[in-house]
């Protein structure tokens, strides 16, 4: 499918590479034809390019990204293995194009697969979960200093800073966006 128009937070296939569009402005200046100039995102390699396009000549394609709910089985090295839910066929992803999505995820959990033409490229995890502090100093009593933290190693062996009343043993939820403690859970 072929667009002669740009829309924000659409995916675009241009010179063989898969751009999510950020930004865009549609430019007429007093001689000369009209342009977009445009700033895109590289979804696969996560760079920013400025791009412009003239909307009479430049025709650009849609690219399809699909987004599929898989479970996380295992790492074996440098693989990662997830199983299609639907299927139970498995998928197994390099650690390059894991990063550091999987830092607060447990086996078995439900994670989101990216992938453009069958190469997947990003894993996303949920954006909230739930873990037990395996590893921290015992808070002091009468210690409640507003906005005071202590670092805490959850089961993943992830480290997250937690307030001072949270002990070993307790379950906490954390934004996996941003790795900041929210609450017991």
């Amino acid at each position: 499918m072929a667009d002669a128009y740009i829309e924000k937070g659409t995916t675009y296939e241009i010179d063989g590479k898969v751009y999510e569009c950020l930004e865009f402005l549609h430019v007429k200046p007093g001689k000369g034809s009209a342009f977009v100039r445009t700033k895109l995102k590289d979804v696969i390699n996560g760079g920013v390019v400025e791009r412009t396009f003239n909307p009479s000549k430049d025709v650009l394609k849609k690219a399809f990204i699909e987004r599929k709910e898989v479970q996380y089985l295992y790492n074996d090295g440098g693989l990662y293995y997830f199983m299609d839910m639907e299927t139970f066929e498995q998928t197994p992803v390099g650690a390059d194009d894991v990063g550091d999505a999987l830092k607060f995820v447990k086996e078995n959990e439900v994670v989101s697969m990216k992938s453009y033409q069958g190469k997947v490229f990003a894993i996303e995890p949920p954006f909230t979960v739930e873990l037990l502090i395996t590893e921290s100093e015992p808070g002091v009593k009468g210690n409640t200093a507003t906005g005071a933290t202590k670092p805490a190693i959850v089961e993943t062996g992830a480290q997250v800073m937690v307030p001072l009343f949270v002990e070993q043993g307790e379950k906490i939820k954390i934004d996996t966006r941003t790795g900041q403690y929210l609450s017991r859970a």
